[in-house]
């Protein structure tokens, strides 16, 4: 996989079945770019642990609900108009376009977060992905082990 966190979520995300579950994760109030980069540090072999989630996540926040969640909202209010309107189909399509680049820099962020984490230290490949998904139900469960068996093969 790719060393940089934005190719790897990328060439993840291309993965069958990778798509759905990021998605339904992210229904579930799951954060799909701390999930993709706990995935992409998990695959590094850098150690978990409760320090560096809370740094991750701290860095998450204001990015997430200032910048990401504020151009998602507006996407998706207007799905349905837009089927039916070309010129705010089109408008969608750009904010579409925003929020992919606000995660991008999202994941950049987090990236040079953890760019001194040692890498190797544990073969342990889904810490991460628990640390970051806690307090998860039954159904979101599958979605986040369909994430781990894309990211690890097993």
């Amino acid at each position: 996989m790719s060393s940089d966190l934005w190719s790897f979520s990328l060439a993840l995300y291309a993965r069958p079945g990778v798509e759905q579950a990021c998605l339904h994760l992210q229904s579930a109030g799951v954060n799909v770019c701390l999930l993709l980069c706990g995935a992409w540090l998990d695959q590094r072999g850098v150690a978990c642990n409760d320090q560096r989630l809370l740094q991750l996540r701290s860095l998450i926040k204001p990015w997430d609900a200032d910048v990401v969640k504020p151009l998602r909202a507006l996407r998706t209010q207007w799905k349905s108009a837009a089927t039916s309107d070309a010129e705010l189909h089109s408008l969608r399509e750009q904010v579409k376009a925003l929020e992919l680049e606000a995660e991008r820099h999202l994941l950049l962020r987090l990236e040079r977060a953890a760019q001194d984490w040692p890498q190797h230290e544990v073969s342990d490949q889904s810490a991460w992905l628990e640390g970051v998904a806690v307090n998860v139900t039954p159904s979101v469960r599958d979605a986040l082990h369909e994430l781990r068996v894309a990211v690890t093969g097993t």
